[in-house]
């Protein structure tokens, strides 16, 4: 996990550039082996992402397997796809290679499409058998090198988005029900495969298991209020308890048994739509976890709702509770998102309390863009980072045991039903081009000279810090500006002049056979 709380690396895999150079990276070609005999060649901007993350000196990477991409069918002892494994496993060589720690995510939501289809997914207690064998298979090709694993990253948004509201694959509207089952079969998934694991792999491998919980913090608005207090704590129970705790204390948060046990009721059922765990379920699941990765992005209000909602079931009314947000909050560029960095230290603050003091692993907290127009001086993301990392810093200090931070994330990417809208990255991506070059930000620089130096030194460097990064990144805004006109004139060098060749040539051929005519 690394010794280093606030050097950490961003998430997601990106391009090239530094931020104090206008200047092009020029690829990496060396070449990555797999096994004895069989030579590897990773594809060019995957070598040359792996660059950038050694440019910024980070002293691990977090990313994610594609459970698909290795087992197509889901199901391992059907199909076993081995130039995926290759690839991968290629992929981990090159971070080591660099001095870089893999920190891999076993599940980011993409779950094959035939247990999808045959089982209907999560919905389907079968799902925990399949995951635990795709969980040995990665244990097994990868565990020699990979030592730190998640099981699963940000189950709780996975869930609601796509058994919920239906927003995410495999776009289900289940209200108040599809979710709390999908869940239930998740936590039992991680628990299988954390045992497994401890059973087979630990003692050989000396790695640990993990999971990934993403939450906001939530603040009373009225913190003399006894009501908006226990909805604050309500709010974290159903977002952070609702995962944590099975694994923590082996069941679910007293305060959604009560609460979804008790609409359950009103709404004439006579069992809970909240499944329960057996005792020796409960049993099973405590304990389950070597660390506790948790990402964090904003804060929001929280107060108890004063009237009954007139729509049916959903997790959103089985909470009852408002979220509110104060306008003075500096705004990102995605709808949701505020800058509220005190938020991030009461919430580590609270896992530590709630779950015994875990060793912590920070797996996201980042910002997004704006403005959807091009923009390389992202001054907006440098504070946010100066005000989160700093957050961080006072809660180690507060005896919080946080092993690593990983900020989201390295480069423009696809997020999810918002496609390439919203940019997180460091590295901004022009997708308009085939080969999607990618173009450093001014937080590139800030975010380096945070990892060199592991923090804030003193008020007057950290601002020669940002002065320095925001003077290049407007060369950078024209080189990418000039980028079009310079590519439509390659483009009319490569078609117009041969063409205009080609006629010189038939025209001149076709001289010279009239001038042989006229003189026979």
């Amino acid at each position: 996990m690394g010794k280093d709380p606030a050097s950490g690396m961003p998430s997601h895999m990106a391009g090239r550039g530094r931020c104090q150079q206008t200047q092009q990276m020029q690829p990496v070609t060396a070449t990555i082996k797999f096994s004895p005999g069989r030579p590897a060649l990773l594809p060019l901007s995957t070598q040359e992402d792996i660059a950038l993350l050694k440019e910024l000196q980070v002293s691990h990477y977090r990313f994610s397997l594609s459970w698909p991409r290795l087992l197509p069918t889901g199901v391992r002892d059907e199909q076993v796809n081995k130039r995926g494994i290759e690839f991968y496993s290629d992929f981990i060589d090159a971070l080591l290679e660099s001095n870089i720690t893999p920190i891999v995510t076993l599940h980011h939501w993409d779950l094959p499409q035939m247990l999808q289809v045959t089982y209907g997914g999560w919905q389907n207690a079968s799902m925990t058998r399949y995951f635990r064998d795709y969980a040995d298979l990665c244990f097994e090709v990868f565990g020699d090198r990979v030592k730190h694993w998640l099981t699963f990253s940000d189950p709780r948004t996975m869930v609601e988005k796509g058994y919920e509201t239906g927003l995410h694959a495999p776009g289900l509207r289940l209200q108040g029900t599809g979710l709390y089952m999908a869940a239930h079969h998740i936590i039992k998934a991680h628990a299988q495969a954390w045992h497994s694991y401890n059973n087979t792999w630990r003692s050989k491998q000396q790695g640990q298991v993990g999971i990934s919980l993403n939450c906001d913090w939530g603040e009373p608005v009225d913190t003399n209020s006894p009501d908006d207090i226990e909805a604050a704590e309500r709010y974290l129970q159903f977002c952070l308890g609702w995962f944590a705790n099975p694994i923590y204390a082996g069941d679910y948060p007293q305060v959604m048994k009560d609460h979804i046990g008790m609409k359950s009721a009103k709404q004439g059922l006579e069992t809970s739509r909240l499944p329960a765990f057996s005792l020796q379920e409960k049993s099973y699941l405590k304990g389950t976890s070597d660390f506790l990765g948790l990402g964090h992005f904003t804060t929001r209000y929280i107060t108890q709702r004063k009237y009954s909602s007139l729509q049916g079931p959903s997790y959103q009314n089985d909470r009852d509770l408002v979220e509110l947000v104060d306008p003075n909050w500096p705004e990102m560029g995605s709808s949701w998102l505020y800058s509220v960095p005190w938020g991030f230290r009461r919430l580590l603050n609270f896992a530590q309390t709630q779950y015994g003091d875990p060793p912590i692993l920070v797996t996201e907290n980042g910002a997004s863009q704006k403005l959807h127009c091009t923009q390389f001086c992202d001054e907006w993301r440098i504070q946010y980072l100066k005000g989160y990392i700093n957050e961080m810093l006072k809660a180690i200090k507060d005896g919080v045991n946080i092993r690593g931070y990983t900020s989201w994330s390295l480069l423009d990417k696809f997020e999810w039903e918002k496609g390439y809208a919203d940019r997180y990255g460091f590295y901004y991506v022009d997708f308009s081009v085939r080969h999607k070059p990618r173009y450093p930000k001014a937080s590139v620089q800030y975010y380096k000279e945070i990892i060199t130096a592991n923090g804030f030194p003193n008020p007057r460097e950290v601002e020669s810090w940002r002065l320095q990064a925001l003077e290049t990144c407007s060369i950078n805004n024209q080189m990418l500006a000039t980028e079009p006109l310079l590519r439509h004139m390659h483009v009319a060098s490569e078609i117009v002049v041969p063409t205009v060749c080609a006629l010189s040539i038939l025209i001149a051929a076709l001289l010279l056979t009239l001038l042989f005519r006229s003189c026979s």
